[in-house]
């Protein structure tokens, strides 16, 4: 969440005509994030959360996210809900921009990760990917392999502005995960992801998770590929440590819900590679190329690269807390 497109008192009169949730009392940039304008929408009916999707989002994919998320709700996962105006749209344009409104879900997200946040994430992650097998819709993981290497293609010289040395090492460690990655004849059980469940995205409340928010790269991929993601956002200390206790809850968590293969078991320390790597160069070119004067800070990409390397360390799933 970010503020990149600035919305005027007539813009919002506007857009308030079109729903019945009555005036608008206050509209409030909320400066989190990286990819799209975001508002916190104090109504007289009640809070919402206004966003406007910038040049990273495809708008033919938009009925996706948008849909996804009215799917998961009806199925029980904590999550926003876009709202419909008159008209019965939940998608409109404001500013120039495809925008749309969700619900305001209450909670906090965690600013310092304990052991019982990764416990309470591994449920709740488990049930989106229950909720997300009957949705109908699909959309491809475009942050994918062939995404990674499209990425580089375009940061590659940005890289040894950071360390020396660093553009052969992540050539090299792309060739090696696209010989190792699995393909869609593996046995990974496949189907909705989140693909972005960092901390800033799970809300709690009373010690117990929430809500899910911000599907903006919601696709279809392995689902053990969304746990990975998981592992690296939530398990590493503040100083590069991995915590394989919080692994350990977390996996532990998912269980409960529904039970890993021996497959993914097997896959997690590639996958958790794979996304250590597409963390790395997502943060890489946006460190590149968050245009000056946005209410946004993009994040070091060397975070990403301590993980890479953790990961390229581990031989097997003892390492993430399972036997």
């Amino acid at each position: 969440m970010a503020v990149y497109t600035e919305v005027s008192d007539d813009d919002l009169k506007a857009l308030a005509s079109a729903y019945d949730f009555g005036e608008i009392v206050s509209c409030k940039g909320i400066a989190e994030g990286v990819e799209n304008s975001n508002y916190m929408l104090q109504t007289t009916k009640g809070p919402y959360i206004l966003t406007l999707y910038e040049k990273r989002v495809n708008p033919d994919e938009l009925p996706f996210f948008l849909g996804l998320m009215e799917h998961l709700a009806r199925a029980g996962v904590q999550c926003p809900v876009p709202l419909k105006g008159r008209d019965g749209n939940a998608l409109r344009t404001l500013c120039g921009r495809p925008a749309a409104i969700v619900s305001f879900l209450t909670g906090i997200w965690p600013r310092r990760i304990t052991i019982d946040h990764c416990a309470g994430l591994g449920p709740a992650l488990a049930g989106l990917h229950a909720a997300g097998r009957s949705f109908n819709m699909t959309r491809a993981n475009n942050l994918s392999l062939a995404g990674w290497r499209d990425l580089f293609s375009r940061t590659g010289a940005a890289a040894e502005n950071i360390e020396r040395g660093l553009s052969v090492l992540i050539s090299d460690e792309l060739t090696a995960l696209g010989k190792a990655w699995p393909n869609g004849a593996s046995d990974l059980p496949a189907g909705v992801i989140h693909a972005d469940l960092f901390p800033d995205n799970v809300f709690f409340l009373d010690g117990k998770c929430s809500g899910l928010i911000d599907f903006y790269f919601a696709c279809n991929d392995f689902l053990a590929y969304d746990i990975a993601i998981c592992l690296n956002a939530w398990c590493f200390e503040p100083g590069g440590d991995f915590n394989i206790t919080k692994a350990n809850r977390l996996l532990a968590g998912y269980e409960t819900v529904r039970p890993l293969t021996p497959a993914e078991k097997n896959s997690l320390p590639l996958l958790a590679r794979g996304a250590a790597m597409r963390f790395f160069l997502t943060r890489l070119y946006d460190w590149v190329n968050t245009p000056p004067g946005a209410m946004v800070r993009p994040k070091d990409p060397r975070e990403y690269l301590h993980k890479l390397n953790f990961h390229r360390g581990v031989s097997g799933i003892a390492a993430y807390g399972l036997s």
